[in-house]
């Protein structure tokens, strides 16, 4: 590729100034900027679609819009091949359990986007017998996109939002990028499909249910949160960190490490932040 066709000013870092006939040429970046920057420009969106929504998404695809400027027109008929999941239209209890199982398959990194209001909420179904109020229930969704059904607009500016959010990840923080953390990812509980829709997660709490029913006691007692005694502070924000953390991080030797690379990494990105801002 041609520096003509490669355009190096979007991966170019203002904070080390280069002279203006040299910035087709070279660019001082980092590699973080890098890898989002590889990963923004070639989004392979999985190709289905639920309801009405997905016709919005199929004229996105026209010549009209012009997906392909985002890179993001090679449309994916496998999740193995896939990293963004739109989920454009109303997702019913029958459809809930493919629709995990597909996103367990997909590749990480990977990103859902719900498109229309059904997706987000439920939309006019909203507490029916049938459809799921919102697919933020089973799978974590990074994008919301309004409508019913979004026009082709919204769903390019949501797209937009998506590449924004890729462009602030970094690598040297963990919490962006945790498909590069210690051990495989756990996969999202498939929901069993049977008389409704039951989600593995809430099993404990519809047997302890189950149990208090068949006794003849009430089932929806509400129970009160338990009463939380403050803890005096810590000295330092790595300790009070590791404070926080639960008890199979705390176990891990190179805690503090990891801490630390996570706090200095914030500080980074917070002084660049505040460098573009002035």
């Amino acid at each position: 590729m041609s520096s003509k066709e490669l355009d190096l000013k979007h991966v170019h870092d203002t904070e080390f100034p280069l002279p203006a006939e040299m910035q087709g040429n070279v660019a001082v970046t980092s590699l973080s900027r890098i890898y989002n920057w590889s990963r923004r420009s070639s989004m392979w969106p999985m190709l289905f679609g639920l309801a009405c929504c997905a016709i919005e998404m199929i004229g996105t695809a026209a010549s009209r819009f012009d997906l392909s400027r985002f890179g993001m027109e090679v449309m994916r008929a496998t999740p193995r091949q896939s990293d963004l999941m739109i989920v454009s239209g109303t997702v019913t209890k029958k459809m809930i359990v493919p629709i995990v199982r597909l996103y367990n398959q997909m590749p990480e990194p990977k990103y859902i986007l719900a498109m229309g209001a059904c997706a987000s909420g439920g939309g006019p179904f909203k507490e029916g017998y049938n459809v799921v109020s919102g697919i933020d229930k089973y799978l974590p969704v990074d994008v919301y996109v309004p409508g019913c059904p979004p026009t082709p607009q919204a769903l390019l500016y949501g797209l937009i939002a998506l590449q924004k959010k890729i462009d602030g990840q970094s690598l040297a923080n963990l919490d962006d990028v945790p498909w590069y953390g210690v051990g495989p990812s756990e996969p999202a509980p498939i929901p069993i499909l049977g008389p409704d829709i039951i989600d593995p997660r809430q099993m404990d709490l519809i047997r302890r249910q189950a149990e208090l029913a068949a006794r003849g006691e009430p089932t929806y007692v509400r129970e009160l949160p338990p009463v939380v005694k403050k803890v005096k502070a810590v000295p330092s924000k790595v300790t009070k960190a590791a404070a926080a953390a639960p008890a199979e991080i705390a176990e891990d030797p190179r805690r503090e490490e990891i801490l630390k690379r996570r706090l200095a990494a914030l500080a980074r990105k917070r002084a660049r932040d505040a460098a573009k801002a002035n």
